[in-house]
């Protein structure tokens, strides 16, 4: 695989009970960048980050990941262990911590099963926890419960629980769904600020959000790849408004 590329999926396809959710599919990622990726309902976005994962198994095809790694062959648990962090839409956090327990919980699932006891945290992790709070703009707000932070700072708060793991390939399942104007522009910059340390990949709906944030952007229909490029050329490109944009091209272009 060449250095800067961290995944490649190879004519990936995913099968439920004969059904092709994803046909063929051939995706490379660059170990940096943000990669969104887009289309019509059904056209195997999710699938194919559960694929990648490890939540379902290709039925065929190859998705080799860093030094020729294939992610068919290993489990769940061993995939995210590989440095792959998977995130879905609804904020997976401990509402009854505070935000810096969460973070400290996450940077401890990395060590084992000896991280659930509960130990001294070293003034070096705390330092990286109030780093990372920063980060993520939860600085100052450390020591309040989880649950009580606004929907936006609980995505946040998620994605720098991800970070806790140092992973090196992020997926994001519509992370700014259900934010607010000021909550998605800042979540856009925060992905841009990751994808200058690692691959991170977006399915997302929001083609203002898209437009706004993304520098390359996947197009996926009825499981295959449609075409890739920038916004501007997946706006332009004449297959994309018939399968994708259609009716609705004059309100996002």
């Amino acid at each position: 695989m060449n250095d800067h590329v961290i995944l490649r999926c190879e004519d990936v396809t995913v099968s439920f009970d004969g059904f092709k959710a994803v046909q063929g599919m051939n995706l490379e990622l660059k170990k940096r960048g943000l990669r969104f990726l887009i289309g019509p309902n059904g056209a195997g976005k999710t699938t194919l980050l559960d694929a990648v994962c490890g939540k379902v198994k290709p039925s065929g095809g190859r998705i080799v990941f860093q030094d020729g790694i294939d992610l068919a062959r290993r489990k769940e648990h061993q995939i995210a262990e590989l440095g792959i962090g998977r995130k879905f839409q609804a904020p997976s956090i401990f509402p009854t911590l505070t935000v810096e327990e969460n973070l400290e919980l996450a940077m401890r699932q990395k060590r084992g099963v000896l991280a659930t006891l509960r130990t001294r945290i070293l003034s070096s992790e705390r330092k990286l926890i109030r780093t990372r709070l920063e980060g993520i703009g939860l600085g100052g707000k450390g020591t309040l419960r989880a649950g009580g932070l606004s929907h936006g700072e609980k995505q946040w708060l998620e994605i720098g629980m991800m970070l806790m793991q140092e992973p090196s390939l992020l997926l994001l399942d519509e992370p700014a769904a259900g934010m607010t104007d000021r909550e998605t522009d800042k979540t856009g910059e925060l992905l841009q600020e990751i994808a200058q340390e690692r691959a991170v990949v977006v399915v997302e709906h929001d083609m203002e959000f898209v437009r706004n944030f993304a520098s390359i952007v996947t197009v996926m229909h009825e499981g295959r790849l449609l075409m890739e490029g920038t916004m501007d050329q997946v706006q332009a490109d004449e297959r994309v408004a018939e399968v994708y944009l259609g009716k609705r091209r004059e309100a996002t272009c």
